[in-house]
């Protein structure tokens, strides 16, 4: 079985093919649902241009340690690090963890953008002023929602149950490249109404006044959510990686598919917003209450047409990124609990399912049951973009600046002197002195500023994985 698994770590068809499905899996809701909304509630230009610094300066960096440590090592990311040092078994359990309480929530997101796109064609746009409480009659309803949720979680188990290349590689070719594809179709329509400058400014032309601490501690929860690190999804993938590849090209190549498409989504939403009127600090509701009210104002056959390709694309960029996510978890049941892939697959997509279920129900029949004072859905989502995420990132900075030999590390990000990387010295005092101090500080200036939930949720992340740590993964 060591050797049937060692054949699949290095079954990346092509670069292209790993470059597609790695972007794929940095690029989901993160980028199309998450990235407008939380530049609308923070000022617009302002928190682009710290996302933009969070990117470059961090997100890469960790980008780049992330490959690095699951090539070297030839596993995932609880036996990247095991392989390395036991008592660090509990950094690559926390990105296990990360990856399923994300997926918690996640597809019951993505079965809502999945349902949207037939929405669009039944109705949905014919009543403008009704779309805000259809979207929360649709949310709150305990069948339709928990439908579309298996719906869309049954892909992402067809997909991954097929592998690494003939699913993971195969469905980043297709479904990358159309994303792209679709979202210049609706900027190219954006930017062309009327008032459309208004939105360009409200994006690119910063105001440093609405700028408050919570600003920085969005765009760096964002920076890891969206280039899905901290969680163990690079790792993961970095362990399918032959020995030839470039590391540094093609950390610098994720990052900036994964950053151009949040900027394109922010281009194929706020000039059309701006256009008519509509308000940008709409909550997470942005995408799925004020963007179909732009369709639904273009009015006729044009509006359902755009409204169509938008959820498309949105369902396409959450499919991407999710199927990343199951494979943290389903690699981690290969490797160390030596389960068949289709097997492992349908086990975690199973209790997953059952977590996506308490999560859609928070929404309507189950609101009143709380964890530690918020719904399923919220508990899972402040749990991993708050805590989860930047403590992963910042452990695993840790782990390669401190744990790691750094002449080893060099090695294997340079192929043994092969590639060209002018940069390292820079990029290992970023990664072993820089950034760990920086998530720390950021984090905890976060994570007291968010009311007492959030650090008893701190509390809970200590004990759950102090005991997991206990049980010796």
């Amino acid at each position: 079985m060591q050797q049937v698994e060692k054949k699949q770590r290095e079954n990346w068809g092509s670069r292209f093919g790993f470059i597609m499905a790695a972007a794929g899996s940095a690029v989901g809701l993160g980028n199309i649902w998450r990235f407008p909304y939380l530049t609308g509630m923070n000022g617009g230009g302002a928190f682009i241009v710290i996302y933009l610094g969070c990117i470059l300066f961090v997100g890469l960096s960790i980008m780049l340690a992330e490959f690095t440590v699951g090539r070297k090592t030839g596993l995932a990311t609880v036996g990247a690090y095991k392989s390395q040092n036991r008592n660090w078994t509990f950094a690559g359990a926390l990105g296990v963890l990360s990856g399923f309480f994300i997926m918690g929530f996640y597809p019951v997101v993505g079965g809502w953008s999945l349902a949207y796109v037939f929405k669009s064609v039944t109705g949905l746009l014919a009543a403008p002023e009704a779309i805000g409480d259809t979207f929360v009659a649709f949310i709150g309803a305990p069948v339709e929602p928990l439908v579309w949720m298996v719906i869309y979680l049954a892909v992402n188990i067809f997909i991954v149950a097929k592998g690494v290349a003939g699913g993971i590689e195969a469905a980043g070719k297709v479904l990358m490249p159309t994303l792209f594809v679709l979202l210049i179709f609706i900027i190219f329509r954006s930017v062309s109404l009327p008032g459309a400058s208004a939105g360009l400014n409200f994006l690119f032309k910063p105001d440093w006044s609405v700028v408050t601490g919570q600003t920085f501690l969005a765009a760096l929860g964002q920076a890891f959510f969206s280039l899905s690190l901290g969680m163990g999804c690079m790792i993961t993938y970095g362990s399918y990686l032959n020995k030839k590849e470039n590391l540094p090209s093609n950390a610098l190549t994720v990052v900036s598919m994964d950053t151009a498409v949040a900027l394109m989504a922010g281009l194929a939403i706020f000039p059309a917003l701006f256009a008519f009127g509509l308000e940008p600090t709409q909550g997470p509701g942005l995408v799925f209450v004020v963007v179909p009210q732009i369709f639904a104002h273009m009015g006729g056959g044009i509006g359902m047409l755009f409204s169509v390709i938008f959820f498309v694309a949105l369902t396409v960029a959450a499919l991407t990124s999710s199927v990343s996510l199951l494979e943290v978890v389903v690699a981690y049941l290969i490797d160390e609990k030596g389960v068949a892939r289709r097997t492992a697959t349908y086990v975690a997509s199973a209790v997953m399912c059952v977590m996506c279920i308490l999560s859609s129900l928070s929404m309507g029949v189950m609101s009143g049951f709380t964890v530690l004072g918020v719904g399923f859905f919220d508990f899972f989502d402040i749990l991993t973009d708050k805590i989860f995420l930047a403590i992963g990132g910042m452990l695993l900075a840790i782990f390669a600046g401190w744990f790691m030999d750094k002449e080893e590390l060099k090695a294997e990000v340079t192929n043994n002197g092969e590639v060209s990387f002018g940069l390292f010295e820079a990029w290992y005092a970023m990664i072993k002195y820089v950034i760990p101090v920086l998530i720390a500080i950021v984090a905890y200036s976060g994570i007291t500023a968010i009311e007492q939930k959030s650090l008893m949720i701190f509390g809970l992340l200590v004990i759950v994985v102090s005991a997991i740590f206990s049980k010796k993964l």
